[in-house]
């Protein structure tokens, strides 16, 4: 068994696309429009046969509230600080610049998309 996706619903699909692909640097894997349930599944990843992202957009509907109770989809990254640089200078918003866990080591940031889905970045132990 291994995980294949999440599925988080955006409300504008090419937005959030050109945040995964352009700010993140993943690969639009596929798109498929679905007019007579009225939705289209965009997937999303980095195409080395990891788990990937299904954006979902219902036709309609421009704004969903994440919720209490989803957290955050994890990347690891070689270098955290680079990581958020690279974000900020492709227009994507940092919300917890790099450094060290509180309670820990382990060097983490935290980014947002355009939806306001939290994306973590966890840095790579060399």
């Amino acid at each position: 068994m291994r995980i294949l996706h999440t599925m988080i619903r955006v409300g504008d699909l090419d937005r959030s696309i050109a945040f995964y692909t352009e700010v993140l640097g993943m690969k639009l894997l596929s798109r498929k429009d679905y007019p007579e349930g009225r939705f289209t599944l965009a997937f999303v990843g980095y195409g080395d046969g990891g788990a990937e992202i299904e954006l979902t957009y219902n036709y309609g509907v421009e704004r969903y509230e994440p919720g209490t109770g989803f957290g955050h989809i994890a990347i690891e990254v070689d270098d955290a600080y680079a990581a958020c640089a690279r974000v900020k200078a492709r227009g994507g918003k940092v919300t917890r610049e790099a450094g060290p866990m509180k309670h820990g080591t382990t060097v983490i940031a935290f980014v947002e998309d355009p939806d306001g889905y939290k994306i973590e970045f966890i840095q790579k132990k060399h």
